[in-house]
């Protein structure tokens, strides 16, 4: 056994490097530690040349970049708009049901053509303020993916657009009104006016899942909403100039440049100064 332990200190002896204390250059060890762990002798010249090329940070943080937040009274619009809609389908199921379904079916227009205090009823009134609401929140959210500068406003500038609509339409039909006692024509300006009324109160219902999902969606996919609001209302725009030309037009006859006028005036003016309120 102590043979054993003999050979087994011999060998690592053989195989490991010891040096004495006596043989260990200490200096060259405290320089090589030194230029490693400390800094070298103060010089203040040679630490100049050395370090003058680095650069102090202006911030020794990293920026982030803010994050772009909506607005939250956006939330506030669409629950209050989802809650009108819901007490108008149950207090007056039967009379949106009416103006759905008279949107296609002449001979329901013609019901609701006979009762005279219908459109000046409560539902009607309520729908014509929310089309006006939904298409003033559908101008706002456009101005706002442009990047204009009136959407920087915020609710004042969506409260403003939504009260023009209100008013510019409503200024329509009193003018429709006011054409047809001066021309003796009221029956047809009636039947156009129903008409007018029934394609806005559809849009507006259309345009609710619309604007929902506008609202609630990224910006980047602003130009397919933007898309799909253009083709609802061309196809809307389109059906009702073709019910007018077929259910009035062809019963009574109208000076082709009297509609003209007609046509530029009260269709497409108002929607160009809307564009042009909002500065697209």
């Amino acid at each position: 056994m102590l043979a054993k332990q003999r050979f087994v200190t011999d060998s690592i002896i053989r195989h490991t490097w010891v040096l004495p204390d006596s043989l260990i250059d200490k200096n060259a060890l405290l320089g090589s530690v030194e230029k490693e762990y400390l800094f070298p002798v103060l010089d203040l010249s040679s630490w100049q040349k050395k370090y003058k090329n680095f650069k102090k940070k202006d911030n020794p943080y990293q920026l982030g970049r803010s994050i772009p937040k909506g607005n939250v009274w956006l939330l506030g619009f669409i629950f209050i708009m989802l809650v009108v809609f819901a007490i108008l389908k149950n207090a007056f199921s039967k009379q949106l049901s009416a103006i759905v379904q008279s949107f296609f079916s002449n001979r329901i227009l013609n019901n609701i053509n006979k009762e005279d205090n219908l459109f000046s009823s409560w539902p009607f009134l309520l729908l014509f303020i929310q089309f006006g609401f939904i298409l003033g929140m559908f101008f706002f959210l456009v101005a706002q993916f442009y990047d204009m500068y009136q959407a920087k406003n915020g609710f004042k500038f969506f409260f403003s657009i939504s009260i023009i609509i209100i008013v510019f339409y409503a200024l329509k039909l009193i003018i429709l009104r006011f054409l047809g006692v001066l021309f003796n024509i009221q029956k047809p300006v009636n039947e156009y006016i129903s008409i007018l009324y029934l394609s806005y109160f559809n849009a507006s219902l259309l345009f609710i899942p619309l604007v929902v999902a506008f609202a609630l969606s990224p910006l980047k996919y602003g130009a397919i909403y933007i898309g799909l609001a253009i083709l609802l209302l061309g196809i809307i725009f389109a059906f009702q100039l073709l019910r007018a030309g077929v259910t009035i037009l062809s019963n009574n006859k109208f000076s082709r440049m009297h509609l003209f006028l007609y046509f530029c005036a009260l269709e497409i003016c108002p929607v160009l100064i809307l564009i042009k309120t909002i500065g697209l």
